[in-house]
């Protein structure tokens, strides 16, 4: 298993930008943007893949992963 299989990434339209946005939470602030959904989630994905790398190049320990901890359910019972 990659290293960037241990974190989410979400993709999510905006209506405040008009855009899809795409983030990694807990890996790192900020993200990505783009009209195209599937491209963005590949952009992230790059991204993700270049974090991990910088961590590892500085020597320093990755964040806890965020994989696998149903996110999704649990957002569901805030809203």
């Amino acid at each position: 298993m990659k290293d960037s299989a241990r974190y989410i990434k979400i993709v999510e339209w905006s209506e405040e930008d008009q855009c899809y946005v795409g983030s990694s939470p807990g890996l790192f602030y900020g993200g990505c943007h783009g009209d195209d959904e599937m491209e963005v989630f590949a952009e992230l994905c790059r991204i993700v893949e270049e974090a991990i790398a910088l961590y590892k190049k500085d020597g320093k320990k990755l964040p806890p992963a965020t994989s696998g901890q149903d996110f999704a359910n649990k957002m569901q019972n805030v809203a």
